[in-house]
């Protein structure tokens, strides 16, 4: 699969479904982690989805962070 095709799928997919599927990637791409902080990072995964689909929050691109944190530190 693409990544457009990962994306288009799991678009389709239960909220907790993609929070799960984050952090099983960033387990196999970084390792093992306590159960502690799977808990935590699950709670965090979700609320942070909860707040996006509520319009509570909204994504900042990349590009656009990255300019404001060289902004901030003076590059």
């Amino acid at each position: 699969m693409t990544v457009e095709q990962i994306v288009e799928e799991t678009a389709q997919w239960p909220v907790d479904a993609v929070a799960e599927l984050l952090d099983r990637i960033a387990l196999a791409k970084h390792g093992d982690m306590s159960a502690a902080r799977m808990d935590a990072w699950t709670g965090t995964a979700l609320r942070r989805c909860a707040e996006l689909d509520s319009g509570q929050a909204e994504l900042i691109p990349g590009a656009v962070a990255s300019a404001r944190i060289r902004k901030i530190v003076g590059r």
